[in-house]
């Protein structure tokens, strides 16, 4: 018998979902609720720059969240905090040194809500991105879970399981706003 490319941990039955944006949280969210996980959408992303780019993605993560009738919580934007937590890290490439520690930043922001809100596992849809490498994100979750006792981290590849084909069908359904860059301003000067 073939194992599933999404597993669900034993026990989970609500789940606190950081979620970077709509586009990469709706496949997710979606398949969470087909398999009786009640996701709860934690928007904490103050990588994001400039300010007007954070608050778009901010208003349809909220609004993808208010369509379907789930929790959502908005975390707080300090963008200067986030820089002074990557402080040092400004020339490192994507899914250099400075990407694995935003990830821990935001992931440590997630566990601490997690056990504030009661919810004991928690996971990201940073892991919906083939830009993202994975092992960073897993690395990031479980210092994030060792840090904040009682939580737990569902390391998960949601680019499996056809999440990815639906994520891009439900783009189109919703009409979300698609941005083209991770978010900081650290990578949009590294495109070409």
């Amino acid at each position: 018998m073939k194992t599933p490319a999404i597993q669900i941990p034993e026990g989970v039955s609500e789940v606190l979902l950081h979620a970077c944006c709509a586009p990469c949280s709706s496949a997710i969210v979606e398949w969470l609720v087909q398999h009786d996980v009640r996701p709860t959408i934690f928007y904490y992303n103050p990588n994001i720059w400039p300010r007007e780019e954070y608050d778009i993605r901010k208003t349809e993560s909220k609004r993808h969240a208010e369509r379907l009738g789930i929790s959502w919580i908005d975390g707080d934007y300090d963008h200067d905090g986030w820089l002074r937590g990557v402080c040092g890290m400004e020339g490192e490439p994507e899914r250099g040194r400075r990407c694995e520690q935003c990830f821990t930043l935001r992931l440590m922001a997630t566990a601490r809500k997690a056990k504030e809100t009661g919810i004991e596992w928690f996971a990201t849809t940073l892991a919906s991105s083939r830009w993202k490498s994975l092992e960073q994100i897993e690395r990031a979750g479980r210092v994030a879970e060792q840090a904040v006792v009682g939580t737990r981290f569902w390391a998960q590849n949601w680019r499996k399981g056809g999440l990815q084909e639906r994520r891009n069908e439900l783009l189109k359904y919703y009409g979300f706003y698609n941005q083209q860059y991770c978010g900081c301003e650290f990578s949009v000067r590294q495109q070409p």
